[in-house]
């Protein structure tokens, strides 16, 4: 995946304006259109394969703690390991509304990627910075899955962005030697290079980035939860959090209980919206996804995939495709078909996988596109994700309320696989007081464009993806 910065064109202030003055109508939309639970199950290639996994017990009654952590997917159980590490003396709870990894975490397209998305500043010194912050944080989730010795499918041998057009090839081979120059290691790869590596049809080029790869992020979760629970952190899944009533104790109600806590995460993501928080800030988009069935070596073969994790495109719609070591093709990505937005930020997608099957024939034929011979491949598993996106497509981190005791992670459009996980050290640090290395990272304390209430929000986005076949951003 290529750096992504994002420059402010007249159309892009033009779209800020308008959100900005519609999202003053928020006050009145919030009390019309309320929002409450809405969280299906996950039913992912990567939550298949955790088979013997049972959830845990939901919480019954009234408990104190230090830190309530509501969520328990990267962010959630990252900042329960950190800072259950740092803080061994203090009482640490982790809320999930239904089991680890349900959410985004258990159910995306397995890249673990660099990069942050949205980022608009593209000095040097702070792209070697932002570089190195990513890799440091995918070195420490590889650490973490050695050190307690977890059962986790994962490869780290590069992810390729494809280029689909002559002229941005060649100024990607001119930002890969711009990269190598300050020490990021990019590297150009020409047809016919990549053609012997991985046969890939309409690509005038490609950029590896050779740290990244690919992971099962349900079986890094839930394998966590025994290792959590040795350092003291209690887990209560089955357990939404239905209601916070902040204060210098915040109190969180669940169906069959209640949290007093001194602190909480959000470690929410896309479902934040939910609990009341961030409603002008995030809207959840629904991204369909696919696996196929184990490949064998004569149709790995025949598709000409011989190396590396995955690839990514250069197009609006990005396709994305990932290869596990168990040999399932995953596949994302590719049309406005892919993708969906519910009314209201509904976090659920109606129906079975079969609701989308014409999105799922589509992003077959994308794949196919790239890759000929793929749409006969048999389909294992069709599965729906929520991910949580900002307008500007950039991640917020950072900690809220009168009483500066509502930490949180979210919007991480996508890069979550690296961001979240780096998130819990974020947040311990932050809780700490001494977060001095996180400061002038985009994501630390980073603003955000307002996004408008419904029905304008939903409205626009029907609008604006059907005339540009891209989602709205700026």
């Amino acid at each position: 995946m290529s750096i992504e910065t994002h420059k402010t064109s007249l159309t892009d202030r033009a779209l800020l304006g308008a959100a900005g003055l519609v999202a003053k109508t928020w006050p009145i939309a919030a009390k019309i259109f309320p929002e409450g639970p809405d969280i299906d199950t996950n039913q992912s290639l990567w939550a298949a394969q955790t088979p013997d996994y049972q959830g845990g017990q939901p919480l019954k009654g009234t408990i104190s703690c230090d830190l309530a952590i509501i969520g328990g997917g990267f962010t959630g159980t990252s900042t329960a390991y950190h800072f259950s590490r740092r803080y061994p003396e203090k009482r640490v709870v982790l809320l999930e509304a239904k089991s680890l990894a349900n959410g985004a975490s258990g159910r995306n397209g397995g890249m673990m990627l660099n990069w942050v998305t949205g980022m608009t500043d593209d000095r040097p010194e702070m792209l070697k910075r932002v570089y190195d912050t990513t890799h440091a944080g995918i070195q420490t989730i590889l650490e973490i899955v050695q050190r307690h010795n977890l059962k986790v499918s994962h490869r780290v041998d590069g992810t390729l962005t494809f280029y689909t057009d002559r002229k941005r090839a060649e100024a990607a081979h001119q930002e890969a030697e711009e990269h190598q120059a300050i020490g990021i290691p990019s590297q150009f790869i020409d047809m016919a290079t990549l053609s012997k590596q991985l046969n890939a049809q309409g690509v005038y080029g490609a950029v590896l980035d050779p740290n990244s790869g690919q992971i099962n992020g349900a079986q890094l979760v839930r394998g966590l939860r025994p290792v959590l629970v040795e350092q003291g952190v209690e887990i209560y899944e089955n357990t939404p959090v239905l209601k916070i009533r902040e204060g210098s104790t915040i109190t969180l109600t669940t169906p069959q209980g209640e949290v007093h806590a001194k602190a909480i995460v959000l470690g929410t993501n896309g479902y934040t919206t939910r609990l009341g928080y961030f409603r002008d800030a995030l809207f959840p988009l629904h991204s369909h996804v696919f696996a196929t069935a184990p490949l064998t070596e004569e149709q790995r073969a025949e598709l000409g995939w011989k190396a590396y994790a995955g690839y990514s495109d250069d197009l609006d719609r990005i396709s994305y495709s990932t290869l596990t070591n168990e040999g399932n093709m995953v596949f994302g990505g590719g049309s406005n078909q892919s993708y969906a937005y519910l009314f209201n930020n509904r976090t659920a997608y109606p129906g079975t996988p079969l609701s989308a099957a014409s999105s799922f024939r589509k992003m077959q034929s994308t794949m196919e596109d790239y890759l000929p011979g793929s749409e006969r491949l048999p389909i294992a598993h069709r599965w729906t994700g929520t991910l949580g996106i900002t307008l500007k497509r950039n991640n917020l981190m950072g900690v809220r309320g009168d009483n500066r005791n509502v930490f949180y992670a979210i919007g991480y459009c996508g890069h979550g696989v690296t961001l979240a996980n780096i998130s819990g050290q974020v947040l311990t640090d932050m809780y700490s007081g001494d977060d001095e290395r996180w400061r002038g990272l985009p994501f630390h304390h980073a603003t955000y464009a307002p996004i408008p209430p419904e029905p304008f929000r939903w409205f626009g986005y029907q609008v604006f993806t059907k005339l540009t076949g891209k989602s709205p951003r700026v």
